[in-house]
């Protein structure tokens, strides 16, 4: 396994997917921001790509390395930090991810039934960014537990 770029004990996957979800984040803010200067079509562009873009991370990168590491020592390895970060995170980043596509296609696509849609947008797209940003965090602190509490015990 290659090592990382950021001088801790990750590799250079996990560097990346980590700069990458940051990155993500910061965008969501820019795409909130687009909405509240009324340019609804960006805000919708930003926001899905990035809820795709996760889509993605997600797929090819968390859930193999959540299976690898996590699942492997459910329920009996959760009383440890190393295993709960990491499992609170992907649970609830599953669950973030779920409500941002339920978003992504009641308010920007047709498929879904009109009883199935949201009437007020607004409340619960600011509910799925603060469940995004909940998640980055656990993800940061996730990291910090894998890569750098090992460096200094």
């Amino acid at each position: 396994m290659s090592r990382g770029f950021l001088r801790t004990a990750a590799s250079r996957k996990a560097d990346i997917t980590l700069l990458i979800e940051l990155g993500m984040g910061l965008a969501l803010v820019v795409g909130a921001l687009l909405a509240r200067r009324r340019s609804y079509r960006a805000h919708a562009w930003c926001q899905s790509a990035v809820v795709l873009m996760n889509l993605a991370v997600i797929m090819l990168n968390m859930a193999p390395s959540f299976h690898r590491a996590v699942a492997a020592a459910f329920p009996a390895g959760f009383a440890d930090s190393y295993y709960l970060l990491a499992g609170a995170h992907g649970v609830l980043g599953i669950g973030a991810e779920l409500f941002a596509l339920y978003i992504v296609l009641a308010a920007g696509t047709n498929l879904l039934p009109s009883r199935l849609r949201f009437v007020h947008y607004k409340p619960w797209m600011q509910a799925a960014l603060a469940l995004w940003w909940l998640v980055l965090l656990l993800g940061i602190l996730t990291y910090a537990r894998w890569y750098l509490v090992p460096l200094i015990t």
